[in-house]
């Protein structure tokens, strides 16, 4: 385990890149503890900085592996998965048991939204002895990691035992209650003694192009939501989702959830799929002018894409390339969409024009910040990104006993960093209820 300086748990920016884990995880601690066979201290070193190792284990890009020393000149520490190894041997050896908290404080803290930012500060303000409620307006908790990753990716079941695990701890979890329009802000405020808003980046970007409006136009989140909902519910039995079964599907978007998309729809029975991505291809290697430890910027195939590849024979992504229009018949159906090549500039070539045949569009073009409802329900102040508006390198907003953390506060982002954002803003909740700071 002598890899060098451990940047893996330093988190440190260089040249504007974010190097190791966002957590702060001690990596190297816990990895030399599997090593030696201490294997629960391992699972106490790993537990003290991560609140979720079964989902990161599962669904991050690995940002410790990118910085990993050993990965200089080879291949890094396998960081990702002896992360998941030790979690879910404990879950296996039954470790993993509900420990509420001693005592209580008498404080009430109201999490609103339930994805990993939400989850992690419920469980971190709930250690300290506070009583949290966490209010969801889906019909499951889970936010995201309920309905925006596809199963495949992370079962459900595993949410689930975390759930579970928590409420056995002490937090309670109030579904279907969408805090803006079925309880006000007053409400919340006069009940508890802190409000802490982690609700997501859930405004998507749009297309503005002609034949937008029409029928069989998605947006990624919600295709993926629905997928899901009709999964848990009936087993896609019921026909309650948008399918992409026998139709030609065009996904607007290279990134992870554009990659989900692919892959769902191969599951769907989709008939082919395109996926456009506006930026030229990556590199398959890393160049010059992108040296370790910064993270790799080289062309990165994923699961959905090998999917499609096995499948159809060739890789799914189109770069430099977008949507002009949506051609329709004349009964407004979609048929097929104008795409059109995208020179340096990111403006449209001439000539360029081509025809794909689509039956079903999805959006996967990322997200700005939250839906505007609830930050106008407190009254909150916003960015331009429109997300909500907090102190410097805080999570205080400009209404007293507020708190934003996750994407939310920060934009679009990764697991992980929304996990980190929990724990941040905790420690600042738990500082304005108590009048010290814990550190």
């Amino acid at each position: 385990m002598e890899c060098g300086v451990p940047f893996c748990q330093s988190g440190a920016v260089l040249n504007g890149m974010v190097s190791g884990c966002p957590l702060h995880n001690l990596v190297p601690e816990w990895n030399d503890l599997v090593y030696r066979g201490s294997f629960r201290h391992a699972l106490e070193r790993l537990l003290k900085t991560n609140n979720f190792p079964e989902f990161t284990g599962r669904v991050c890009p690995a940002l410790c592996e990118a910085a990993c020393t050993c990965g200089l000149h080879g291949e890094p520490v396998s960081v990702k998965e002896n992360e998941l190894g030790i979690i879910e041997e404990a879950w296996d050896q039954g470790l993993m048991r509900p420990v509420p908290p001693k005592t209580r404080t008498g404080k009430q803290v109201a999490v609103v939204g339930s994805g990993p930012a939400g989850l992690a500060c419920a469980d971190q303000l709930n250690r300290r002895g506070h009583s949290v409620t966490v209010l969801e307006r889906e019909d499951r908790p889970g936010g995201l990691l309920m309905y925006g990753i596809p199963n495949m990716k992370l079962e459900k079941a595993v949410v689930r035992r975390r759930l579970d695990l928590m409420e056995g701890q002490g937090i309670q979890f109030r579904t279907g209650v969408n805090v803006g329009v079925d309880v006000s802000a007053e409400e919340l405020l006069e009940r508890y003694d802190a409000v802490v808003l982690c609700c997501g980046a859930g405004q998507p970007r749009d297309l503005d192009v002609p034949g937008r409006e029409g029928d069989g136009v998605w947006f990624a989140v919600d295709f993926l939501k629905e997928t899901t909902r009709a999964l848990l519910g009936a087993g896609l039995a019921d026909g309650s989702y948008p399918s992409a079964k026998g139709k030609h599907v065009v996904i607007v978007g290279g990134g992870d959830t554009g990659n989900d998309c692919v892959a769902t729809c191969i599951r769907h029975g989709c008939e082919s799929v395109v996926q456009l991505e506006m930026m030229p291809k990556a590199p398959d290697r890393r160049t010059d002018r992108n040296p370790w430890p910064e993270w790799p910027r080289v062309c990165k195939t994923d699961y959905g894409q090998e999917e499609a590849i096995a499948l159809f024979g060739q890789d799914p992504r189109r770069y430099e390339t977008t949507v002009s229009r949506l051609l329709r018949d004349e009964q407004g159906a979609l048929t097929g969409v104008e795409t059109v090549r995208l020179g340096p500039d990111r403006k449209p070539l001439e000539g360029t024009e081509e025809t794909v045949p689509c039956e079903m569009l999805l959006i996967a073009a990322g997200f700005l910040g939250p839906q505007d409802y609830v930050p106008k329900a407190f009254g909150l102040e916003c960015t331009p990104r429109t997300c909500v508006r907090t102190g410097e390198n805080g999570y205080a907003s400009s209404r007293p006993g507020v708190f934003a953390a996750g994407d939310m506060r920060r934009g679009q982002s990764l697991v992980v960093w929304a996990i980190q954002e929990g724990r941040a803003a905790a420690r600042e909740v738990d500082a304005y209820l108590m009048g010290y700071r814990m550190e």
